[in-house]
């Protein structure tokens, strides 16, 4: 881990200063201010990754598990979605989509069956297992995000939400 250092301007210098500091050295020409935001989301979204993998780990699920289950839970009793409508939610293929759901029906944690407004639609919906262990593995993720955020006032929290908004909406579009 590296050396953090106090500065008389920012507090305390983590490595992103040092990478920008160098960089800023080494090519004087460019603007690397963006680096201070974007080289931070990049740093943080990895220790959150791996955070995220052994919060459901620790539940026997793996994040794209996790991410499956937690679409049929969000969308409320009876927890039932279409493989398209899942396909749409997870940004996945087809292909992609059906392997998946038949690995967590082989599990135990997913079932399919047919739709009783459409013959020809099949409905996926969570186990009662599937549900167990989707809320659990949630409960345990949204412990480590609020100690992750714990160097941080509510209003701060809120500020950050707010300030990340508009850099990713037009991704989201």
């Amino acid at each position: 881990m590296s050396e953090v250092k106090e500065t008389p301007e920012h507090g305390t210098e983590d490595e992103v200063d040092r990478i920008v500091a160098a960089w800023q050295e080494q090519r004087p020409d460019l603007d690397v201010t963006p680096m201070h935001v974007f080289s931070r989301i990049t740093r943080l979204s990895r220790h959150l990754d791996l955070a995220r993998r052994n919060a459901f780990l620790s539940h026997g699920l793996e994040p794209w598990e996790f991410d499956v289950l937690s679409s049929l839970r969000r969308s409320g009793s009876p927890y039932a979605l279409t493989p398209g409508v899942l396909m749409s939610e997870l940004l996945v293929s087809s292909g992609t989509m059906t392997n998946r759901i038949d690995r967590l029906e082989t599990k135990g944690l997913v079932k399919r069956s047919p739709s009783p407004s459409d013959r020809r639609a099949v409905l996926v919906s969570l186990t009662p297992e599937g549900s167990r262990k989707v809320d659990a593995a949630l409960k345990s993720l949204l412990e480590d995000e609020q100690a992750a955020l714990a160097s941080l006032t509510d209003d701060e929290c809120e500020e950050l939400g707010r300030l990340l908004k508009p850099l990713l909406l037009p991704f989201d579009n």
